[in-house]
């Protein structure tokens, strides 16, 4: 057996991208475009992508909340997963990135199921208290933020509700009680809250794939 080196989990991964995601020239021409634009390539993976378009088909989301559009990789896995009369409520904080955005998801097909709101996350997530509840909450935006968008998530959701942060695992660094690194603590702190708060039931697995070492932390709101 090898040893999970760089090459190997890499490996292993294009082998299950090949497999169960396959080839996909929108999602494929969303990554380029992006990359074209000069935004960095820190979109989920391909089976990372399917992972969240199958959660938000098995909790039967027709809500969902994204705080971290980017160039809408993840948002386009997700509409794609709720049902026509759904909408994925995504939160862009540049104007810039969000015209990429919204470009990749025209041509996906999707964007009348989505709504783009630009602004940071903790100016925008208020505004949405008065709307419906959501099914499916994707974290994946400044990680010294996560403990913000997990209250907002709580706040925002309904018993039941899926919650997924990215990012948890920093390349091992998660572990390190003496990090300095702000993006590192950030993460600690979201995943010492989801331990802790009575309003969630959570776990996190440490992934390697196309996008190196890392983890997903995935919780349900009580």
């Amino acid at each position: 057996m090898d040893a999970p080196t760089p090459d190997t989990w890499r490996r292993v991964d294009a082998y299950l991208t090949k497999t169960l995601v396959g080839h996909d020239d929108a999602l494929e021409t969303a990554v380029a475009e992006q990359n074209a634009a000069g935004l960095p390539p820190i979109e989920v993976a391909p089976v990372s992508g399917k992972l969240l378009h199958l959660l938000a088909r098995i909790s039967g989301a027709r809500r969902v909340l994204e705080i971290g559009t980017l160039g809408a990789y993840s948002t386009i896995w997700m509409a794609r997963g709720i049902p026509d009369d759904g909408v994925v409520v995504t939160i862009e904080a540049e104007p810039r990135i969000a015209a990429v955005a919204r470009a990749n998801l025209e041509r996906a097909g999707v964007s009348d199921k989505v709504d783009i709101r630009i602004g940071r996350g903790e100016h925008v997530l208020p505004t949405l208290e008065s709307e419906e509840p959501f099914d499916l909450v994707f974290i994946d935006a400044d990680k010294e933020s996560n403990t913000i968008y997990l209250d907002w998530a709580a706040r925002l959701g309904h018993p039941g509700t899926v919650v997924v942060v990215d990012n948890i695992g920093r390349g091992g660094e998660v572990a390190n009680p003496a990090t300095m690194n702000p993006q590192v603590i950030g993460t600690q702190r979201a995943l010492e809250l989801l331990g802790r708060d009575p309003r969630f039931d959570a776990t996190a697995l440490q992934t390697l794939d196309l996008k190196g070492w890392d983890g997903v932390a995935i919780a349900v709101v009580l």
